[in-house]
């Protein structure tokens, strides 16, 4: 395939400067040779740029352009250059030097400012000197130093000097560079033909060398290669004057290596070169080079090298470099080799290994694992989740094979050894062996041999663990054919832990159990020397098997692929163990033995055989082929027993030469096994019979360990000899060395994580369930406190122990290390543990058996069997316990320093594949700092991308969980009988890169739990709760949880469900719904699923009973059926799993169904994780969060907890903001609507004095009509957006209960907005049909003076005299006084407000009952306002009265309750009543009944408590309505006074005769006219237009601007108020906030508008966006109006076209329009002008007035005051705590439940009925806060409970609406805590009470502590 040219691109342009575009685009032009030069770039690109850099034609161009323009140039291009590399010694332009900045090895170099000057060389200083002697440039320095005494002169001098002397040479040119020598040429001066003679100096550093040259060329030797040297030339004339001089520089070349030579071995390829001459010290680079890629670079100081694991059939190139140091390196020589396959006809015995190596190295690469070999194979990237994990196809090519094999045989499955190899056909898929070709087929011998070469140890042990659960033999040594030495694979087998049975001589059985590489073993092996017809491997499986359970040990040829020839696995000893169960009838062998096979012919591998000999007890020698040599046998050191196995049947069988080898190898007659004519079980049964009687001669046992000593004396390797695992066994020896009682180490080594941890666990706990707090709850509360702190201090001043020191120096080593430490640790204390777990069990089993009667003992032996595990978990709690205590030590504690890297290291455990513990299972407790700060490490470590799904499992003890879990996904849970798991631990699994969008995470989470039911935490009455606990945190953890259950155990099955079904239960509650899936373990029949249909039928029925009772117990009735709490399909979701063993243990494999069936499950799970819409992705800081909130609300005693944690906030917070923001927007659009219409209701018959008012009520129907029409639109559209933020963001789902809130608050909201705006539309109608009769007695007069106007105004005209002012004068005061003689005197009708009012009360008080009714007969509204309204004792109920008088003998505490809530009332309605009048006197409108309904209803709503009854009410509304009536009384009378006819035809008498004079003059009125216009009618509606949307567009500014976060929920606007209240540290504002909350939170807004409305002039800025506003259009009316039309029409077109935006004032637009005559056109023009005058003077108007006091004043008089528009939707529903007071903060107005992030002591409640300030005996101010009281077990009374103590636990059954969290913090209501301390003795004063008993832990609290509660309690942090 052709080569692909380069062109030359704009990046290479960018990259080299000095080229442009060329001929065509594989050409580049150098700008710098002369006449240009073309650059081909088609071969290399920027590598030909670079060869023509160093071409010297291009220097020397460089440097003559450098000479000719008098400056420095780039060494690259011919810019200037600006900087110059002392590293380099080149100078370099602004575009050149950017590789200085941005490459790694360029970046070190230094780089120097030139500033168009040279610079010294040596001392980097301006050469301003020229030493005439040396004839060469110096700076100061070198003037100082080295040229003392010589001739020197400044650099101008030797310019001038210069300038008139000697003509120089041409340029320099190198025409030869040499090592050692350097050739010059130069041309001669021009204009100076003939001979001269020249100066030649050079110099290199400081040195320097003169010798005068007659021609112009010169060889200057004696030189050093690599070094930069500088040359001078310069002419002589004939008396010794010098010219110029011309300068360049060279570098003399490095000598490459000379004779380099490659010899190709079989195994290896020898690299050979030598020394290159007049160099001393040398090194060389070495670079390999296969298709063009470099493979590896090696830097070496010698003159060969070995190149090994080279592929064959491969062409290789190699290139070598001399390097010189810091001065370069040569150009490489290089050589190209290929690697031939050599012809296996030509291999020999001895060759044999090297043929392997080349075998193994075509086999791995066939494999695709030639990049893994030398153990970069790790145990995390084979269990890692990716898109074959789900992969039921065979392996469709070779390379898939070892993928395919790990992955079955991680998962335990019997089935891994049957390789299938599917290829490309569609129909037929092949075994990898095929009838007539095995070219591709591999022996799984191979494949295992290729798969331990490329695994690293910690693999290399988790194989060995899982073959030997299937019960497959294990590598014992392990060949290597690179190397031609085997490996002891001891660490490999390190970790097997083997359970039997014996039996001894007495007939008993003794259990023993442990790791099999330290127990004493005779080993039999078994081998074959030369040709045997018996199959080996084939015959031990037989002779290891039950007749009745055979199975495959030894992989044999009979099996898939046995018969494929082996390639690398010859020589490969494996390794099984006979164990036996201790039934007779079962076992084979009464003792264990061990059996090894060495695979291949024995006598090609003496020191597998020598070794074999040396540890064996009896070696089994199969052969058929006698007479060949044997010389293998003989072994000096060899103790073993041999056997000689041959079949009579055989061709070759010789009985002579049989007997010959018995007597040459010393084999006694006894011990030959010849195979007959008998069959193979006869054969067997004689073979086995040989073993036993070896077994049963007290046989040369060893251990598996002790063989290390016998490998490393026959130059076999160990695998535990590497420095890593010896360094890592060293220091966890230094651990367990000194253990002796694994409980005193405990106590003595472990101290923070014992009884301390365990105590403050408790308290923890029983701060959040204040099992014992009695009365004083804060004072007990407080107690727990110091006694944690007490605590924490003793735990702090428990020095580090020595053990604790050592661990953690061990998991502070090097990745390799760490784990070896942690290996061994594990391995060591696991061995320790079970010695002593033995040791107590066989004295609790005698004390029991013969000293029943000593309980004493019995049960401090069982307390120390409980106790005496130990294992890293503990080191690893201890560990977290120091860092818990160093988080309390000041930040820059060194104690605390010391212990900040400890997470990280945790956390890369995780990665690494530990399981971590999250729950410690003793103390039944999460260290929530040390978890935390681990995960936080753990998402650092990642660079945050650790989004998690987690995976859990429940079950009852030793069902199988952990098992299940280890053979799913390959990890390493502890595994045993009985409570091997306590608590909670989790361990990572990784997800490939590819597969995350998939499974869209990147880690899967496995917490594996504890089993219930221990029987060990039977006796202990809080293992229900331990384990409820665990059940609810890890469900509530989970994405999908597996309920184990073991099927024969229906009983222990149900008390699992009952704890899963509460945990799910509350699960449902936090918006979690995690997936479920149930596993039957120990189900073998295959009709399972469908056999058990009517049980899973009746396990539902169970279920849902379980629901319903749980349900009732959780007070969550509305659940009946399990699927309610929890997604789960019965058909779908249930697994059966068959037994985990087939057959009988020790000796039983792994079951094959067992292991396809969770691998089924394992399909199902992550198909679950890729489709489920409910499972959220959190990472790993969300994952903290939900935890931490989790375990906060599972510390809370029987569960009865509100789960709200930080994610739920944030994603609530934000939801309220968004939810608050649509809300407002449409209250806005519908207020700016309503303000319309309402405009266009005041304008109603303006224009048109004939239109019928019944117009206007068909009108209010059609406006009504549009209303609900656009509120059903707005109402959509938050519907809309509310259902689109829940689709597109998953994690809002946190939240999903709250989303029918907020579709209630947005119908609430619709229904709200139509009343209001109906009712709006209703009163204005109402008051425009109220004002008509006025306004027509006003219209009629005016017509009829108009009318006689326009009369007199004929008439004088028809006249034609000449009248004189005067005399128009005289008639129209003749006129005027005719007219006011015709007209009647017509009076306003006057109205008794007094009894309208009366008449309204009747009305509303009418169905409250005879007494009110005879109340309001006798009350007198004119007097009874006037008075103060004082609460009567007398309307208190008997009751009432009675339960006062009970508690204190006093009724002022009710009174006085009853009293500020009437106050408040009153405040309200004179502030109503107050805006109903401002509207009056602004709008020109009389009384109206509707603002007297409008006070009625006022007081209804805030008059729901139930302590004030109907005397009281009717008392209150006769008291309002008595203020209002004289204020609207003397408001009517006002308004007739103004609007009386007569006034206002005296008022009108002026304008009326100013018009007359003006349009008898007939003088043009446009400009006048105009004016008259704009002031009296445009000019008002304008400011009524500001005024009227002034409220609105302050309330946005307030909410939707800068600081508008304060505004945008309820709980941001608390949280600040809070805080200022805080930092203004006032007792009377907090006092009021307390007592008021409405009104405080009401005038606190208004203060804080006042005060950023005043701030920058935020308000005149409003003011004038509205008035440019409504100016822009007003002018764009003007302009669109036709001028083709009367001044009236015109008039009548402006104001319709603007009657629902301004409100023009009718008497100012009658009286404008009386005799109006002006030109259209001209009026506009005047008009347009007018208005934009307006506009100026009133921003002129606006400006003027700033400050608080206008800003106050102006807000006060808006109709729409911003205040009340922002009160409601920071009020909110309004509701506060029934203990506390505190308000609700719930978003929306609707919902169904309330709650508060922060609750206070109930001294702030002021609810003296029960649930008050005080305590009712002492009177003393109560410090108890509700949300501790609700977690205690004390009672409440109140009138909901109707004076009967009720539990606080149950508070809900009084108060079903409020949602109070129970606080588990010490510090979450610090702030209200603070405050109660500091102004303890007021609020007593102001409560009339006595201070409270403030505890002991309150007063250390400060300003900072309360503001970080504070911060806290609304997730402000």
């Amino acid at each position: 395939m052709p080569k692909r040219k380069c062109s030359f691109t704009d990046e290479l342009q960018k990259s080299f400067p000095a080229f442009r575009p060329g001929r065509d685009k594989w050409e580049a032009l150098c700008t710098v040779c002369k006449a240009g030069r073309y650059v081909s770039v088609s071969n290399g690109g920027a590598r030909d740029l670079k060869i023509h850099l160093d071409t010297e034609k291009h220097k020397t161009a460089v440097r003559e352009r450098g000479m000719s323009a008098g400056r420095v140039l780039c060494d690259v291009c011919p810019n200037s250059a600006v900087k110059t590399c002392l590293t380099c010694r080149d100078s370099y332009c602004m575009t050149c030097i950017r590789p200085h900045y941005s490459d790694p090895d360029l970046e070190r170099h230094q780089l120097q400012d030139l500033q168009d000057q040279n610079l010294c060389e040596q001392h980097h200083k301006k050469l301003k000197f020229y030493c005439r002697t040396d004839q060469s440039a110096i700076c100061s320095r070198c003037l100082l130093k080295d040229h003392k005494g010589h001739d020197v002169v400044e650099q101008d001098a030797q310019c001038k000097v210069t300038k008139t002397g000697v003509p120089p040479p041409g340029q320099i040119q190198f025409s030869s560079v040499q090592p050692d020598s350097v050739t010059l040429r130069w041309s001669p001066p021009e204009g100076a033909p003939g001979l001269h003679r020249f100066r030649v100096t050079w110099r290199q550093g400081q040195e320097q060398h003169i010798i005068m040259v007659a021609g112009s060329e010169v060889e200057v030797t004696g030189l050093l290669p690599g070094e930069k040297y500088h040359f001078t030339v310069a002419t002589l004339s004939e008396d010794d004057c010098e010219s110029p001089c011309v300068e360049a520089s060279t570098k003399t070349e490095i000598p490459a290596p000379q004779n380099l030579s490659v010899d190709l071995q079989i195994s290896h390829v020898s690299l050979k070169w030598t020394k290159p001459a007049g160099v001393d010290q040398v090194s060389y680079l070495l670079d390999l080079f296969r298709e063009g890629e470099c493979l590896r670079a090696t830097h070496t100081d010698c003159v060969e090298l070995r190149l090994s694991d080279l592929q064959l059939d491969t062409e290789y190139t190699v290139r070598v470099s001399t390097v010189l140091g810091r001065l370069g390196q040569s150009k490489p020589v290089s050589k190209s080799f290929r690697r031939a396959i050599p012809d296996p006809e030509y291999l020999t015995v001895s060759s044999i290994t090297a043929s392997s190596a080349i075998l193994s190295g075509l086999l791995l690469s066939t494999l695709g694992l030639g990049d893994l070999h030398g153990g970069k194979l790790t145990l995390s990237s084979v269990l890692e989740i990716n898109s074959n994990t789900l992969s039921d196809r065979p392996a469709q090519s070779l390379e898939q094979l070892p993928w395919a094999f790990l992955r079955k045989l991680m998962m335990s499955n019997l089935n891994a050894r049957n390789m299938k190899y599917a290829q490309d056909q569609t129909m037929y898929s092949y075994s990898l062996t095929d009838a007539n070709d095995d070219s591709d087929a591999i022996n799984l011998l191979d494949l295992i041999t290729a798969l331990f070469h490329c695994s690293d140890p910690f693999l290399r042990q988790e194989m060995v663990s899982k073959m030997s659960m299937c019960q497959f033999a294990v590598p014992l040594l392990l060949p290597n054919c690179d190397t031609q030495q085997s490996t002891l694979m001891l660490w490999a087998m390190r970790d097997l832990v083997k359970k039997f049975r014996t039996h001894s001589v007495e007939g008993d059985t003794i259990f023993e159990e442990g790791r099999i590489v330290e127990m004493d073993i005779p080993i039999m092996s078994f081998v074959r020397l030369g040709e045997s017809s018996l199959l080996k491997s084939e015959i031990l499986n037989k002779l290891l098997s039950n007749p009745h359970q055979y199975h495959d040990t030894f992989f044999h040829r009979y099996m898939e692929c046995g018969d494929v020839p082996r390639r690398i696995s010859d020589g490969l000893v494996e390794v099984s163990w006979y164990l036996p169960c201790g039934k007779k009838n079962i076992d084979m062998f009464t003792q264990p033995v061990t059996i090894a096979n060495l695979r291949g012919d024995g006598r090609l591998f003496k020191t597998q055989m020598s070794f074999l000999c040396e540890i064996s007890a009896a070696v089994f020698i199969f052969s058929d082929d006698l007479e060949r040599d044997l010389s293998t046998l003989n072994n000096r050191e060899s103790r073993a027993e041999l056997f000689l196995v041959t079949n009579s049947q055989s061709k070759t069988f010789n009985m002579e030469a049989l007997r010959d080898v018995c007597m040459k190898h010393k084999v006694k007659k006894t011990n030959m096994i010849i195979k007959k004519k008998q069959n193979d079980a006869e054969f067997v049964k004689a073979l086995r019979s040989h073993v036993s009687d070896v077994i049963g001669k007290n046989p040369i046992k060893m251990k598996v360990e002790d063989m290390a000593a016998v490998a490393r004396r026959v130059d076999i390797l160990v695998d535990e000899d590497c420095t890593e695992c010896r360094h890592g066994r060293a220091n966890a020896e230094s651990i367990t060395g000194s253990i002796q009682d694994v409980v005193k180490f405990k106590k003595d080594q472990l101290p923070l994580h014992g009884e301390i941890w365990k105590q403050i666990s408790r308290l923890e706990k029983e701060n959040c369930r204040m099992h014992h707090a009695g009365k004083d709850i804060e004072g007990y509360r407080s107690s727990l406190k110091t006694k944690k702190k007490q605590l924490g201090e003793k735990q702090q001043q428990t020095a580090v122990s020595k053990a604790m020191l050592k661990f953690t120096a061990g998991i502070s080593q090097s990745g390799t290390q760490r784990l070896y430490f942690l290996k061994w640790l594990k391995i060591q204390l696991d061995t320790l543990s079970r010695h002593n777990l033995s040791t107590l069990r066989e004295k609790y089993k005698d004390c029991c058996r013969n000293t029943p009667q000593n309980k004493e003992l019995i049960a401090d032996l069982d307390e120390q069997i409980s106790n005496c595990s130990l294992g890293p978990e503990h080191f690893f709690r201890e560990l977290g316990q120091l860092y818990e205590c160093a988080c309390s030590l000041p930040e820059h504690n060194l104690a605390r320093q010391q212990v900040q890297h400890l997470p990280a290291l945790c956390a890369q455990m995780l990665l690494d594949g530990f399981p971590v513990e999250l729950v410690d299972g003793d103390a039944s407790n999460i260290p929530m700092k040390w978890i935390k700060e681990v995960l936080t490490q753990l998402h650092q470590l990642v660079d945050t991308k650790s989004k998690i799904l987690v995976l859990t499992v429940l079950g009852v003890v030793s069902t199988g969980k952990s098992t299940l879990l280890n053979t799913m996904f390959g990890v390493q849970f502890a595994v045993s009988s009985g409570r091997c798991t306590r608590g909670a631990f989790m361990l990572l699994i990784k997800v490939s890169e590819e597969f995350r969008s998939e499974l869209k995470c990147d880690f899967i989470m496995v917490i594996d739990t504890e089993g219930f039911k221990s029987p060990e935490l039977a006796p202990l009455e809080t293992s229900y709760e331990h384990y409820y606990e665990l059940a609810t945190l890890v469900i509530g953890l989970s994405d999908i949880t597996i309920i184990n259950i073991a099927f024969e155990n229906s009983t222990e099955m149900k008390d699992i469900l009952q704890i899963v079904v509460h945990a799910f239960l509350r699960m449902k509650e936090v918006v979690k719904k995690p997936r479920c899936l149930f596993v039957y373990q120990n189900v073998s029949d295959m009709s399972a699923h469908d056999s058990n249909m009517r049980d899973r039928k009746k396990l539902m029925e169970q279920l849902d009973e379980m629901t319903r009772a749980a349900a009732k117990m959780e007070k969550k009735v509305a659940n009946a059926k399990f699927t309610d709490v929890m997604d789960y399909d019965p058909d779908k979701d249930s697994f059966y799993i068959p037994g985990l063993w087939h057959g009988t243990p020790p000796m039983a494999p792994v079951n094959a169904g067992y292991s396809e069936a969770v691998y089924e499950l394992k399909k199902s799970l992550i198909d679950c994780l890729q489709s489920s819409d409910n499972i959220r992705n959190n990472n790993a800081t969300e994952f903290i969060e939900w935890t931490e909130s989790l375990w906060t609300a599972v510390k809370f005693e029987k569960f009865i907890f509100q789960f709200r944690n930080s994610l739920v906030l944030d994603e609530y917070t934000d939801l309220c903001t968004q939810y608050n923001t649509w809300e407002w927007r449409f209250q806005s659009e519908m207020n700016k609507w309503r303000i319309a219409k309402e405009a266009m209701i005041s304008n109603f018959g303006v224009m048109d004095k004939n239109v019928q008012m019944n117009l206007l009520r068909t009108r209010l129907r059609e406006w009504i009509h549009e209303a609900s029409k656009k509120l059903s639109e707005e109402e959509q559209t938050i519907l809309s957006n509310l259902d689109e933020c829940f689709q597109k963001d998953s994690k809002v789902r946190l939240v999903e209960k709250y989303k029918q809130d907020f579709q209630t608050s947005a119908h609430s909201l619709r229904r709200q907005m139509e009343m209001s705006i109906k009712h709006s539309l209703e009163k204005a109608v109402e008051i425009r049909e109220g004002m008509e009769n006025v306004n027509k007695i006003k219209d009629k007069k005016m017509d009829t003076i108009e009318k006689r106007v326009s009369e007199l105004l004929k008439e004088c005209r028809e006249r034609k005299a000449d009248l004189s002012k005067d005399g128009l004068n005289r008639e129209f005061e003749k006129m005027w006084e005719g007219i006011m003689s015709d007209l009647s005197a017509v009076r306003m009708p006057e109205l008794d407000v007094y009894q309208d009012v009366h008449h309204l009360l009747r009305s509303d008080l009418s169905s409250k009952g005879g007494h009110v009714s005879e109340m309001l007969n006798t009350v007198d509204l004119r007097s009874i306002g006037q008075r103060e309204f004082i609460v009567k004792t007398d309307w208190l109920s008997k009751e009432k009265r009675w339960f006062s008088l009970i508690k204190h003998l006093s009724l002022n505490p009710v009174i006085a309750e009853i009293q500020e809530i009437c106050d408040v009332v009153i405040s309200n309605c004179d502030s109503l009543i107050s805006n109903h009048i401002s509207v009056m006197e602004r709008n020109n409108t009389d009384y109206h009944e509707m603002y007297v309904r409008d006070l009625l209803k006022a007081v209804d709503d805030r008059l729901k408590d139930p302590q004030i009854n109907h005397e009281c009410e009717a008392s209150l509304k006769f008291h309002v309505c008595g203020r209002a009536a004289k204020l609207f009384q003397k408001a009517h009378k006002e308004f007739n006074d103004h609007n009386d006819p007569q006034n206002c035809l005296i008022e009108s008498k002026p304008i009326f005769l100013e018009k007359f004079l003006e349009s008898f003059s007939e003088k043009d009125q446009c400009q006048k006219r105009a004016k008259q216009f704009t002031e009296t009618c445009v000019k008002p509606a304008v400011e009524g237009y500001v005024s009227e949307h002034l409220g609105q567009a302050v309330a946005d500014q307030m909410k939707m601007g800068d600081g508008g976060v304060t505004y945008s929920t309820r709980t941001h606007f608390l949280y600040d108020l809070l805080k200022q209240l805080l930092h203004e540290d006032s007792f009377q504002k907090y006092k009021e906030y307390t007592r008021s909350y409405g009104t405080f939170v009401k005038n606190w807004i208004k203060e804080e508008i006042i005060k950023k409305m005043s701030s920058g002039e935020q308000m005149q800025q409003l003011e004038k966006e509205l008035l440019s506003e409504i100016v822009k259009k007003i002018t764009a009316t003007i302009t669109s109006i036709s001028k083709n039309m009367d001044i009236k029409e015109f008039i009548h077109k402006f104001c319709f076209d603007l009657q629902d935006q301004l409100v023009f004032p009718r008497d100012a637009l009658d009286n404008f329009l009386i005799l109006i005559n002006a030109k259209t056109d001209q009026f506009a023009i005047n008009l347009m002008e007018l208005i934009e005058a307006m506009k100026c003077h009133l921003y002129q108007k606006y400006a003027y007035k700033t400050g608080i006091i206008h800003i106050f004043e102006r807000i006060k008089h808006l109709p729409s005051k911003p205040h009340e528009l922002l009160f409601p939707r920071l009020c909110g529903c309004g509701e506060q705590c029934p203990f506390c007071g505190t308000p609700c903060e719930a978003g929306g107005v609707d919902h169904r439940t309330h709650f508060s992030s922060m609750h206070r002591p109930q001294a702030f409640a002021h609810r003296p009925l029960g649930l008050g300030p005080y305590k009712q005996d002492s009177r003393k101010l109560v410090t108890d806060s509700c949300t501790t009281a609700v977690i205690s077990e004390g009672t409440f009374q109140s009138s909901e409970t109707k004076k009967v103590y009720h539990p606080y636990k149950q508070y809900r059954d009084i108060y079903p609406n409020w949602e109070i969290a129970g606080d588990s913090s010490m510090e979450a209501s610090d702030y209200w805590k603070y405050v109660l301390k500091k102004f303890n003795n007021q609020f007593a004063e102001a409560y009339n009470a006595q201070p409270a008993d403030i505890p002991h832990a309150w007063t250390t609290l400060t300003a900072e502590d309360a503001l970080r509660s504070l911060r806290k309690s609304f997730n402000m942090q």
